[in-house]
């Protein structure tokens, strides 16, 4: 599976809580946690029920149970989903094991701004789905 920001997040969602069905996947600037400030949304600590909700509805929840590989793309200068979100996901999965690839684009932002970006990450996620599913 794969997908760009909240389609990154169920990509990591899905990789997270079902390694068995889903082979691989490439995440383009996904949430990861959504107890950690995401552009635009108020952060749920104020309310310990919320954060804990928020917590439980993340793929970091579930990284535990994360087998598959997966291709990590995202911008450094991301002001809608923080860069630190993918850098605290590969922290975890590294101490699980699990294999990953990251591609970190320099001073791009969400909706990457330069074309070759864009090229960049869609070739990389052909070639490593090529290498994982054939």
């Amino acid at each position: 599976m794969w997908g760009g920001s909240y389609g990154g997040y169920l990509t990591a969602l899905g990789l997270a809580r079902n390694s068995d069905i889903f082979a691989a996947g490439v995440d383009f600037h996904g949430v990861h946690d959504w107890s950690q400030r995401v552009a635009g949304l108020p952060l749920p600590v104020e309310a310990p029920d919320r954060a804990r909700l928020a917590r439980e509805s993340s793929p970091i929840s579930s990284v535990d149970k994360w087998k598959s590989p997966v291709l990590l793309i995202h911008g450094d200068d991301d002001r809608n989903v923080e860069f630190s979100q993918t850098v605290n996901l590969v922290r975890r999965l590294r101490a699980n094991g699990v294999y990953f690839e990251e591609i970190v684009l320099p001073d791009e932002i969400h909706d990457f701004l330069l074309h070759k970006d864009w090229l960049r990450g869609y070739h990389a996620t052909a070639d490593f789905f090529d290498k994982h599913l054939k």
